[in-house]
């Protein structure tokens, strides 16, 4: 069974945006060397899961994108959780409701883009908990999760990840959303993994004891 990987930018104190949705702040340590930590571990994934404000973000983004994430970002399959669906979402949503007998019927159409890509992403509707394990067993590699730390809390939350890659900024917010404020007991963890980098930020990697 395959795992479900949290990837986040979290503060010195604990935070992974600012009370605002602000994460300029996470771009400032950045070097070479942790853009390359976070492309091999990007690379590492089968599919990348996110929520809809999110993907409705980064659809308008990476595609065109010269960022050495870009193409990880792009070429992994993408599936996205949100209860409302993503009628009229950036990538080419809009057209994605026909179905695959309306299409066949118009020879002259476009071919329909990839499931998984940005234009086409897989769609999670169900309870979080049941999509979450009903994509755990099928075959590939590692789930990522990245994105809102909405979407993050709830997954935390739940219980439902199992391993936390985090890169810790040198840089204290003072206030901000907590990725751990959903949790209704203490939750232990076991370090697993460490490395430091010249802009100053730490990669901690942890598993839930």
């Amino acid at each position: 069974m395959r795992k479900l990987v949290l990837g986040m930018f979290v503060s010195l104190d604990g935070f992974v945006s600012g009370p605002g949705g602000e994460a300029d702040w996470i771009f400032k340590s950045g070097d070479d060397a942790t853009d390359e930590w976070i492309v091999d571990h990007l690379w590492q994934a089968g599919l990348i899961a996110m929520g809809s404000r999110s993907y409705r973000d980064m659809a308008t983004f990476w595609p065109s994108s010269d960022l050495p994430f870009a193409a990880p970002m792009n070429a992994i399959p993408k599936v996205v959780f949100t209860r409302k669906g993503l009628a009229g979402a950036p990538g080419g949503q809009a057209t994605t409701a026909r179905t695959d007998a309306e299409r066949a019927q118009r020879e002259s159409e476009p071919a329909a883009p990839v499931q998984g890509s940005w234009a086409n992403p897989m769609v999670a509707s169900g309870d979080l908990s049941d999509e979450v394990a009903r994509l755990k067993t099928q075959p590939g590699k590692d789930i990522r999760a990245l994105g809102g730390a909405s979407f993050a809390q709830a997954l935390a939350a739940s219980g439902l990840i199992d391993e936390y890659h985090l890169l810790v900024c040198p840089v204290a917010l003072g206030q901000g959303v907590s990725l751990f404020s959903g949790l209704s007991k203490p939750v232990d963890f076991q370090l697993v993994g460490t490395r430091t980098f010249g802009g100053g930020a730490i990669s901690l990697v942890y598993r839930p004891a």
